[in-house]
């Protein structure tokens, strides 16, 4: 053999070698990123970090998991769009981003007044849930947990009780919802379309001064020291889903899959309960702090109960595809029949 052969060989195989083990050393360790508005150390933020945990216990090696609270990812619509990008592995969302996914999700929270109690809430969910998990699916994204954040209500800088009383107001809009935006305006309110971490600048410069929300968001982010009078009503749940892309799942084994899977029941199920307390809980420890609870009287309720009711039909087939609006009110029929029985 040549010299300049054994030289050109000699060379080869040093590159060879240093390129197996660059590749080696380069290889990513398997990171699970997670999304969510929910601010840092709430109940949200603790059952994700313990979802991840669960992860990546399962995963073994130099796995690692990564929680991003208080939107600094981004808004809801901006946590899907990561998402699908492959920058995030998955997200805690309420409908608000959930249907930038599935857009008939929406049947669970943009119905005003339409929800009585939770058991209702809970019993649609769940009639829904295997169509709806299916459509998620398909749209490659797996659905792990079910959770809510309790009720809507409205907190503004002045009184108000009656529905006409908030047509002078200037309300918070998700950026993402025109749609939502364009039914406020033609029954003669003002929505200011924002992104969540704009609140409380917006209610301090007046840019807004009502804010929809429920009650442990406002005293999460103080909106309630700026808006201090909070509407006694139930407006509408906010209903929520960590869901992760259908290709971080397939690429975890069946051990892992099945611990995330545990792990994320009992997390759905401490954020229901959890959550549920907390509303009141909530509102108590405001109260204490300043803010006033309007309670709207018979007559102000049916004037509520009239708004809702002219509201249905422009959110059936806009807000909420017709076809999911009509389902939504079979299942509550059926288990209001079977309460009356």
């Amino acid at each position: 053999m040549s010299p300049l052969i054994k030289s050109f060989l000699q060379v080869c195989v040093a590159a060879s070698l240093l390129c197996s083990q660059t590749t080696s050393w380069a290889a990513p360790d398997k990171q699970l990123r997670l999304g969510t508005l929910a601010p840092k150390n709430s109940l949200y933020h603790r059952q994700l970090m313990e979802v991840g945990e669960a992860w990546r216990a399962a995963q073994g090696g130099n796995a690692k998991f990564v929680v991003y609270p208080d939107g600094s990812q981004g808004g809801e619509t901006e946590l899907a769009r990561r998402m699908r990008i492959g920058q995030l592995q998955g997200a805690l969302l309420s409908v608000v981003g959930l249907r930038e996914i599935e857009p008939s999700i929406a049947a669970l929270q943009s119905m005003p007044l339409l929800f009585k109690s939770w058991e209702e809430v809970d019993y649609v969910r769940e009639k829904m849930r295997p169509a709806m998990e299916k459509k998620f699916l398909d749209k490659g994204f797996v659905v792990l947990a079910w959770g809510d954040a309790g009720w809507v209500r409205f907190f503004s800088k002045d009184p108000a009780f009656k529905p006409d009383d908030y047509q002078k107001m200037k309300f918070f809009a998700w950026g993402g919802e025109a749609d939502q935006q364009e039914i406020m305006k033609s029954m003669g309110y003002t929505p200011v379309p924002l992104e969540t971490n704009d609140i409380l600048p917006s209610v301090q410069t007046g840019m807004i001064n009502v804010v929809p929300s429920t009650p442990y968001f406002a005293l999460a982010s103080q909106v309630y020291t700026m808006a201090p009078n909070m509407l006694e009503i139930n407006w509408a749940p906010i209903v929520g889903a960590l869901v992760i892309t259908k290709k971080s799942w397939d690429d975890m084994t069946p051990e892992t899959q099945a611990a995330v899977r545990a792990a994320s029941d009992k997390a759905g199920a401490q954020i229901r309960t959890k959550a549920r307390q907390e509303v009141e809980e909530a509102v108590d420890a405001m109260k204490k702090r300043g803010l006033v609870v309007n309670k709207p009287n018979a007559e102000q309720m049916r004037a509520w109960n009239d708004l809702a009711e002219k509201l249905y039909p422009r959110i059936r087939g806009t807000l909420v595809p017709a076809e999911t609006f009509d389902e939504v009110f079979r299942h509550l029929k059926a288990y209001r029949a079977g309460k009356a029985k």
